[in-house]
């Protein structure tokens, strides 16, 4: 008897040849399941949830396997966007990525494909791998590891660091193995040219072609502010809210000759610090404290208190991997020193810890250590009084 596979389609190439490739397989009955967490319309009145059900659709027409549309627009907004809305509001930055991938693509979409759809396996388009295979051939264990794709530039195990142990034993990843252009060769070859040429979602996907300033206000009410610089303690400008910025995005502060990039906020004052220059100290940390550890397998061996080990560190998943030491506290927290400092550590981000190729797992950033500006004890007493 065929296992039976949801195969997750978002009207893009990547879930298009993951599909593809299951099919092709002849060993699997796949069906083809859309998503729909998101469908708020546009100030031109258009829902991009709806062109992406319809590429979805086409997809599975095309392939001659059937199509399915879930909804989970209300578990979004109370799973999802409602913690990203949170988030702003105290000054931190939230990631809307790893919060659907934990609590919607691999928890409730998860549980009703295979319960109420009755599917063996969950299959995705991610550019990830699992240790027991492209299509689960090498499952012999109930522990799986998640390995970063072969593809680099489009490793999205960041995205997937929350991800369950339950799920990722039932969960294939058919072009981690693949790069790119491959995928796209795959697609043309097919006659798929037309997912092929659609553009592909970058940034924060329910907010399409808006800016995010526009975006947010629908949501969080404007609390004007002042700009202060950090080394100066002069108020440089005004803003509408700590909502609006992130640590190390530049400001676009009228009048001045030299840009100034945001060092730090405070959601109760208003204030955000501000410094002058990309690459000022005060953007620059190489610590940080993290909330409780979502470990995918187990904990690093070795890890206890008192003891710290040795891995990899992102909080991007565009940055290159940076060799980190981790030490646990009484609370299930991190500790995590880096081998060098990075730009723009922010709080509400994820820590996310690998050692190799293999994804360990991530936390939430709950306070990031001192600055190499900060460092400076001549300066740390002004820093304080500005913030």
């Amino acid at each position: 008897m065929l296992k039976r596979v949801a195969c997750a389609v978002s009207g893009g190439v990547d879930s298009a040849v993951a599909a593809l490739l299951l099919k092709k397989k002849k060993c699997f009955s796949v069906t083809g399941v859309f998503m729909r967490n998101w469908d708020v319309a546009d100030e031109a009145g258009h829902c991009s949830a709806d062109k992406d059900a319809a590429d979805a659709a086409y997809v599975c027409s095309h392939l001659g396997i059937p199509f399915v549309e879930l909804n989970f627009v209300k578990e979004y907004w109370n799973d999802v966007f409602s913690q990203l809305i949170d988030g702003y509001e105290k000054g931190f930055t939230p990631n809307p990525d790893v919060l659907c991938n934990k609590y919607i693509k691999f928890g409730r979409f998860f549980k009703a494909v295979t319960e109420h759809l009755d599917a063996d396996y969950l299959a995705t388009g991610h550019y990830a791998r699992s240790s027991a295979g492209p299509f689960l051939e090498n499952l012999v264990s109930n522990e799986v590891k998640l390995l970063q794709s072969v593809d680099q530039t489009k490793d999205q195990t960041l995205f997937l660091s929350q991800i369950s142990q339950d799920a990722l034993q039932r969960t294939m990843f058919p072009i981690g193995g693949l790069h790119k252009s491959m995928v796209k060769a795959i697609a043309v070859d097919a006659g798929m040219e037309t997912v092929v040429r659609k553009k592909e979602s970058t940034g924060i996907c329910f907010i399409g072609k808006r800016e995010f300033h526009e975006f947010i206000e629908q949501y969080i009410e404007p609390r004007p502010g002042k700009f202060v610089d950090l080394e100066t303690g002069e108020v440089v400008g005004e803003h509408k809210g700590v909502q609006y910025w992130t640590i190390g995005q530049r400001t676009h502060i009228g009048g001045k000759r030299i840009a100034y990039f945001v060092a730090g906020r405070d959601a109760i004052t208003q204030t955000i610090a501000v410094v002058k220059g990309t690459n000022h100290p005060a953007l620059f940390s190489d610590s940080l404290l993290t909330e409780p550890m979502h470990w995918i397998r187990h904990p690093v061996p070795g890890l206890r208190p008192g003891h710290s080990v040795q891995c990899q560190f992102r909080f991007q998943h565009t940055h290159p991997l940076v060799d980190c030491s981790v030490s646990p506290n009484s609370d299930s927290s991190l500790s995590v020193h880096l081998s060098r400092p990075i730009r723009a550590l922010t709080r509400g981000q994820y820590a996310v810890l690998y050692k190799g190729i293999e994804c360990l797992g991530s936390a939430v950033i709950r306070q990031v250590g001192p600055s190499l500006f900060e460092m400076n004890s001549s300066k740390r007493d002004h820093l304080h009084r500005v913030l």
